[in-house]
């Protein structure tokens, strides 16, 4: 038979949908940072459940960072405010259970990047450049020791950059993204056989991308920031995703 094809249907949980209706209210702005939720013997009559499926909807609600809720508070749950914790937690979760491709990830990075030295090249202080050089040496004295010495001071570079960008967005996404492209690739970097040959490469990128930002080169800093993540991670990159990553070259 001829026809569009359907996706089975997901049974959807009662606790979801107090989860989505509460997520709608603060979104929505009709739930304030700070106010309460009614108790949960309210919460039960109004969505007409068990107290279970009220107590599984606030421990999803407060893992997401919405609310917080204390055991035997005989008020509701507080509606709390925004926090980058939160986002930063909500953007972990969404990268690894969507299972995005190392090289969507890669070139997520090559965008976030690019635009925080855009960013640092007309916004950073002295002080911040200070930060950059320090990682810098940082990462140059690791060469011969320690690799997690060497990779705490590269992050320690690009938490600066990214600080100087002046962007909170810029900054978690900068960090999450990250963290996850190196879980993924850490063993294989680990075991390379020209490991140090590409620390120093990574140092000379830096020292580059530092000098433009020195300049206030922006769009130069970020044409160099670019070709360093792509430089740097393109061989651990399946080839079908390698056309992706060098559009951003263009």
């Amino acid at each position: 038979m001829s026809g569009p094809r359907f996706e089975p249907v997901r049974t959807v949980r009662a606790y979801e949908r107090i989860v989505e209706q509460i997520e709608e209210a603060v979104e929505s702005g009709s739930l304030q940072p700070g106010e309460r939720l009614p108790s949960e013997r309210e919460l039960m009559a109004q969505f007409a459940v068990s107290r279970s499926t009220v107590r599984e909807a606030l421990r999803v609600l407060q893992a997401r960072g919405l609310v917080r809720s204390r055991p035997g508070d005989p008020h509701g749950a507080e509606v709390l405010p925004f926090s980058p914790a939160a986002l930063h937690k909500s953007m972990t979760t969404l990268a690894r259970v969507d299972e995005l491709s190392l090289g969507e990830l890669v070139q997520f990075r090559m965008v976030l990047d690019a635009s925080a030295n855009l960013l640092a090249a007309r916004l950073r202080t002295d002080e911040e450049l200070a930060e950059m050089a320090a990682a810098i040496e940082r990462m140059r004295a690791a060469v011969a020791g320690s690799y997690d010495e060497f990779s705490a001071a590269d992050v320690a570079f690009h938490d600066a950059v990214a600080g100087a960008s002046r962007n909170k967005l810029i900054q978690i996404c900068t960090d999450v993204v990250r963290s996850i492209v190196l879980d993924l690739i850490a063993e294989k970097i680990a075991a390379a056989a020209d490991r140090e040959a590409l620390m120093r490469q990574t140092i000379r990128h830096h020292e580059e991308v530092l000098a433009a930002i020195r300049a206030g080169e922006g769009l130069l800093a970020a044409r160099l920031s670019r070709q360093s993540m792509y430089d740097y991670y393109v061989g651990y990159v399946p080839e079908e995703e390698r056309p992706a990553l060098r559009t951003l070259l263009e």
